[in-house]
């Protein structure tokens, strides 16, 4: 059974409800069946799930289960996930603890915290567009101009030193450390995040970010079984992570699956897709956390991630019964072994696969 502590709390699920029935200037153009109250139900009680494990009273997403540091990403997941629940009073604490420890003077934020201090002062693009995305549906959804404000300094800053330029077109790079080799972590392409961001921002130089990504994507996920790996170049050749000996699917690339099965243009839902035959196949209890990019599976630990990742891209191909699958049995596996990111990334793929919380598309 899911575990569920305190749903009620707050009164999160009413406004939850009465959010989602609420018609929206954007139409979702990938939503499906599961943008009913059943599914906000169900993400909303995934979401209360994170914050009530991860996060601390002060706005610090804590790992718990990895020494008890805070990292850039985990305080912009849960911006996130506040302002799609409409939790105002938790967004604003989560945005002033990052701002007070995080943000660097360029605006972008600092990607470790430790004991007190910043431990790695480098930047990470998944967490900078993630908080610029957020602060941007904040600004609108709480009236502030000043997080819309936050939301374009940050956007400028991961356009102005996190892109390379390819082919004409700037491609989000790991961070301003990767631009010199233009190094590329292809679940950083949050092809959802750029789309909001050029409606919030006005900017429409995302909507060519977002291309760029997709056709680095494309090319990445050519070969069956279609799986993208967790870091390439710029051309989309996968490549070996930094601590890893070959070129895999594992932790990094299951978010590609769920970028890419929210995205507003059909083309990206599509790359998702194709990688649901060879989930399709397997028994859920089968799915392991890593595989190398043409299928092999790369030992036999499992990981709320991959199942995840396999559910969106059934999602994606328009099975919601084998995601709505795979996303119980991703619960469950969460359930016995707890993880920050694991309960993380169940939040995240509830609310985008299965409401319209987060906004649709322009």
């Amino acid at each position: 059974m899911t575990r569920i502590r305190g749903l009620c709390r707050h009164g999160i699920w009413l406004i939850t409800l009465c959010a989602l029935a609420v018609p929206t200037a954007c139409a979702t153009a990938h939503a499906g069946s599961e943008g009913t109250a059943g599914g906000a139900l169900a993400a909303v009680a995934a979401t209360d799930q994170f914050f009530a494990d991860y996060l601390d009273p002060d706005g610090r997403v804590v790992r718990r289960d990895q020494g008890g540091d805070t990292v850039s990403e985990g305080q912009a997941y849960a911006m996130l996930l506040a302002v799609g629940m409409r939790d105002e009073t938790r967004f604003r604490r989560v945005w002033t603890w990052t701002q007070a420890n995080l943000q660097r003077s360029d605006g972008l934020l600092s990607w470790r915290w430790d004991d007190g201090r910043i431990v790695d002062d480098g930047a990470a693009t998944d967490a900078d567009l993630i908080t610029a995305w957020a602060l941007g549906l904040a600004g609108d959804r709480f009236g502030d101009p000043a997080l819309t404000a936050e939301s374009k300094r940050i956007g400028r800053a991961v356009m102005g030193v996190e892109t390379v330029t390819v082919d004409g077109g700037r491609m989000i790079v790991a961070g301003p450390w990767a631009t010199t080799d233009s190094v590329v972590n292809p679940s950083y392409i949050v092809v959802g995040a750029m789309s909001q961001l050029w409606w919030l921002a006005g900017d429409p130089a995302w909507s060519s970010v977002a291309a760029t990504g997709r056709d680095v994507l494309e090319r990445q996920m050519a070969a069956t079984p279609h799986l993208p790996s967790d870091w390439s170049d710029v051309d989309g050749v996968p490549t070996a992570a930094p601590d890893s000996s070959s070129a895999r699917f594992s932790y990094d690339a299951g978010r590609v699956l769920v970028q890419l099965a929210m995205d507003c243009d059909a083309s990206g839902r599509a790359l998702a897709a194709q990688a649901w035959p060879f989930f399709a196949a397997l028994d859920t209890e089968d799915v392991v956390a890593a595989y190398a990019v043409d299928g092999t599976p790369m030992g036999s630990s499992r990981h709320p991630i991959t199942l995840v990742g396999a559910a969106a891209s059934a999602h994606a191909a328009g099975d919601d019964t084998g995601a709505r699958r795979l996303l119980d049995a991703a619960n469950e596996l969460d359930e016995r072994s707890p993880t920050y990111y694991g309960s993380a990334w169940i939040a995240i793929a509830r609310t985008v696969l299965d409401t319209r919380l987060l906004g649709g598309c322009a």
